[in-house]
């Protein structure tokens, strides 16, 4: 069996663990720095172990669709979760813009205090992915950091404004 492509995103955070993991919790704060540059409205959060995050990142006339579903919740420690592309009505499918992106990915988010600080710890691994989907999620490793880095800079603004 091979490695399966992993994309990792640590970051640290001048907050406290309890703030960052309202920040990435709490669904009236995520629209504030999840889904950088689109309107983000989340359709439904249920955080709990089989529960469900729908979300819609909206530009223009353009909508993409997404739904994130809870497998561990250990506050205020870890989040793991399922996460999907879908169409409007939450039915997983391709990714209308890459069709070879993963139809699954599992996601980790760990929240590890440090002194004032916390680092945040994500992880994204294709979940049941066919080897094209394999192949193309390695190929866009590189660049994942530029999306998921715009989203943390937006975080790092929020958690300074709500200690304030």
């Amino acid at each position: 069996m091979t490695d399966l492509p992993t994309f990792v995103l640590e970051r640290e955070f001048k907050a406290p663990r309890e703030l960052v993991w309202r920040a990435w919790t709490d669904p009236e704060l995520l629209p504030r720095w999840y889904g950088p540059q689109v309107e983000t409205v989340i359709h439904r959060h249920d955080l709990k172990p089989g529960g469900l995050w729908l979300t819609e990142m909206k530009w223009g006339e353009n909508a993409k669709y997404d739904k994130v579903e809870f497998i561990e919740i250990s506050p205020p420690e870890k989040l793991v979760w399922l996460h999907s592309p879908t169409d409007a009505d939450w039915n997983i499918s391709a990714n209308p813009m890459m069709p070879d992106w993963p139809r699954v990915l599992h996601t980790t988010v760990t929240f590890e205090a440090h002194g004032e600080a916390t680092k945040t710890r994500l992880t994204w691994v294709p979940h049941e992915a066919s080897e094209a989907e394999l192949a193309f999620f390695a190929g866009a490793l590189s660049g994942m950091d530029k999306g998921w880095g715009t989203g943390m800079d937006l975080l790092a603004d929020l958690l300074a404004e709500l200690q304030r």
